[in-house]
């Protein structure tokens, strides 16, 4: 493991300078997993919640935590995002939601934590429409599941 990049010499949070960097296209992809009652991803899938139409409000506050993650994540660089896209897969079997945010941009750094971002506000944003039907929500599994681009090329998660 190498040593941490976000602190300077003496030891104080610092934002990292990525000036010298190449510009590549880089791409992160993250997975959070919602957990709840059949009952509930039944209403889910049906649209038949009172609050709207859950997935389709999720998916926009996703895409709008993406792109203010700079704002809620102190030491990020901002990043112009060219490409914000959450996609929702319901498993029954398991009564869950995986919500799996990808972005995308051409920079000198990585895309990992509006990924993380836009999965994890798209998660909360799930519990909070269904809080109403059912409080006992569980929001489980946020991971980065594969990222490209830059200096340290392609990582892909083994799980």
């Amino acid at each position: 493991m190498s040593k941490l990049t976000h602190t300077d010499q003496s030891g104080q949070a610092s934002m990292v300078d990525i000036s010298a960097k190449q510009i590549t296209e880089r791409v992160a992809v993250a997975v959070s997993e919602v957990v709840m009652q059949p009952e509930t991803l039944q209403l889910i899938e049906e649209n038949n919640m009172q609050k709207g139409d859950v997935l389709s409000v999720a998916r926009v506050a996703g895409i709008m935590a993406a792109k203010n993650t700079s704002n809620l994540i102190p030491l990020c660089h901002p990043l112009a995002l060219t490409k914000v896209k959450v996609d929702f897969e319901l498993d029954k079997a398991n009564s869950r939601i995986e919500v799996i945010c990808t972005c995308k941009v051409k920079h000198t750094t990585g895309v990992e934590m509006e990924a993380l971002t836009g999965a994890s506000i798209a998660a909360l944003t799930i519990y909070d429409m269904c809080k109403g039907v059912e409080k006992g929500i569980v929001i489980k599994a946020t991971r980065l599941l594969s990222k490209e681009g830059g200096k340290s090329g392609t990582w892909q998660t083994s799980q």
